[in-house]
């Protein structure tokens, strides 16, 4: 059997309110926030006594999806380097298209993003930036040209 779908990306933060605006900026909506704990949760991610606020936010098109979670307990562990450059093993980026990536990345600005590079032109298909928002979180923008 195949997949049926990528559901969601999490993304384990500090700061819940600061990255939940910088997404919603970004264009995304918040489909529900809480806590989340008991037994279920620990025997699912492995962990003893979690006790963590997590929020869900989609696209405007409702098939993709960004989980944002902070724990409260036990605490986080912080990876190294904080900023890591874009050749790090792991998961370096979440990509969005986007309408207007002038527009998107000065909204961001706003909520502390920086470009990691330069906007960019590949060909006549897109413009494409890197920008790097609040703890770090690194978001991949889109302009389709066509």
């Amino acid at each position: 059997m195949a997949i049926q779908r990528m559901d969601n990306v999490l993304i384990v933060v500090d700061d819940l309110d600061a990255v939940i605006a910088f997404f919603v900026e970004l264009g995304m909506e918040v489909e529900g926030k809480g806590p989340v704990e008991g037994r279920w949760v620990e025997r699912v991610i492995g962990i003893d006594d979690v006790r963590q606020d997590v929020a869900m936010l989609r696209t405007p098109d409702g098939h993709g999806k960004v989980e944002l979670a902070t724990f409260h307990t036990p605490a986080a562990i912080s990876a190294e380097p904080r900023n890591a450059p874009a050749n790090t093993l792991g998961i370096r980026r979440i990509m969005f298209a986007v309408d207007d990536i002038d527009d998107v990345v000065a909204r961001l600005r706003t909520h502390g993003a920086e470009l990691v590079g330069h906007v960019e032109r590949y060909e006549d298909i897109f413009r494409l930036c890197y920008v790097r928002g609040p703890e770090g979180i690194i978001v991949g923008l889109a302009e389709p040209l066509r």
